[in-house]
């Protein structure tokens, strides 16, 4: 068995080094190693089964509505809305408007599941004007990418409809357990944010301009069509009336109807967003596809059988085995992008955590969590590459900024590591 492991090692290495696409490249992987050690298996079939049972998941269908409404919704004036239907509020908090970035890709997030478009959605607006009002550029980009990353874990998520369909579990069930971290993750940020600027009050602008309680309500009627369009989606999905694709439809409907009524959405938009949405998906798909059939591959090899047993030997405890999935996480998000994080992993450490006593729907949050640091690990950490298109500013320097975000990630793991109960409390609350 050691050999198969060495050979998954260096194919896996050899392939993706040569710079091959993730889901040609797990394919590649899988066809190889069955070949060499399986050579009688039909890999031919096994691949257009894997390929038609993926591809055909009824779960699957919300991935590629979602990822339109977040196009369309990049398209419209949504990131100005919520910086002047905010900024009202934030005169007196510690660390005013640099608040901004956190509770803008919180409520973006609701209605967008890609971490990599809230980060760019929110953050076209609110850096430039928080760079030129005075504030801290360390703190700017760090809180936006940071922030950004929410987009993952705040419902809807593509990444838990990935998770939910590659580990059979109700996407519904992963949405609403990714409520309370989400809320208590941002909470941690602005509060951090807020810290900071106590400490050295020189690290934000100058306050905003008074305004009457009056004028901070006329003010939310510019944050009137997402707020409503965040109820249409979450809520239909948490009151029953609607499936997770359902409420995606009806989200894309309604980013269609905000784009026209602002006026920045015409017929070549819609071409463009469709255009764009589609490429994602079918990147998503392939990598998805490729994923499901070396998982097959590696079943048939007996290859995590092997290593479950093999760490199982290590008698390490539940929260031991955390510590070092997260070490072992940190250290492949520096080298791998948090998609083909999960599905390279899953078929392996999803037993071994089973085995622990975590149940799926925790071990869905903690992977889109540590996904989530992926996401802001250099050098492939994708928001990073987001916001030096934005500021202009150097990776290290972003990474720099960027890093006291990142531990309160990994500090929020060890956390539910620890009381894993945080993860079900709303499940539990809603099932009732």
């Amino acid at each position: 068995m050691g050999m198969v492991t060495f050979s998954l090692l260096g194919m896996m290495t050899l392939i993706l080094g040569a710079g091959v696409w993730i889901g040609i490249g797990l394919v590649g992987t899988g066809i190889g190693l069955l070949a060499v050690f399986r050579p009688a298996m039909p890999f031919d079939k096994l691949l257009a089964q894997q390929a038609f049972n993926t591809l055909t998941s009824p779960e699957l269908l919300a991935l590629p509505l979602f990822i339109l409404m977040a196009e369309l919704l990049f398209r419209t004036r949504i990131s100005e809305a919520l910086f002047s239907g905010l900024a009202p509020w934030l005169r007196r908090v510690p660390g005013r408007l640099g608040h901004l970035t956190v509770l803008g890709c919180t409520l973006f997030a609701s209605v967008c599941g890609s971490s990599a478009a809230t980060t760019a959605t929110v953050g076209r607006i609110t850096a430039k004007e928080l760079l030129d009002r005075g504030y801290d550029r360390a703190l700017v980009t760090g809180s936006l990418a940071g922030a950004g990353t929410l987009g993952f874990l705040i419902p809807p998520s593509t990444i838990m409809i990935i998770y939910g369909v590659m580990a059979e579990e109700s996407i519904l069930r992963l949405f609403i357990a990714g409520i309370l971290p989400g809320l208590m993750i941002a909470g941690s940020y602005s509060g951090y944010i807020a810290i900071r600027a106590l400490l050295n009050p020189a690290l934000v602008g100058a306050a905003p301009p008074k305004s009457t309680f009056l004028e901070k309500l006329i003010a939310l009627k510019d944050l009137g069509p997402l707020l409503i369009l965040i109820l249409v989606v979450i809520g239909s999905m948490y009151g029953g009336i609607a499936s997770p694709t359902e409420a995606a439809a009806v989200g894309v409907a309604g980013a269609i109807g905000i784009g026209f009524w602002q006026r920045t959405l015409d017929f070549g938009g819609l071409i463009a967003s469709a255009r764009s949405a589609a490429n994602g998906c079918a990147m998503i798909g392939i990598i998805m596809v490729g994923a499901m059939f070396l998982s097959t591959a590696i079943g048939y090899l007996g290859l995590p059988r092997f290593i479950a047993s093999t760490i199982d030997g290590w008698g390490l405890s539940p929260f031991a085995l955390i510590l070092v999935l997260l070490a072992f996480y940190i250290l492949l998000g520096t080298v791998m992008e948090g998609l083909g994080c999960i599905v390279m992993t899953l078929p392996i450490t999803l037993p071994l955590v089973e085995a622990a006593g975590y149940s799926k729907v925790w071990f869905g949050i903690f992977m889109v969590i540590v996904i989530e640091m992926a996401q802001i690990s250099p050098p492939v950490g994708f928001n990073l590459n987001v916001i030096q298109r934005l500021t202009g500013d150097s990776i290290g320097r972003i990474t720099r900024s960027t890093f006291p975000f990142f531990m309160i990630l990994a500090a929020f793991v060890v956390l539910i590591g620890l009381f894993p109960g945080i993860v079900d409390i709303v499940p539990n609350l809603m099932a009732r």
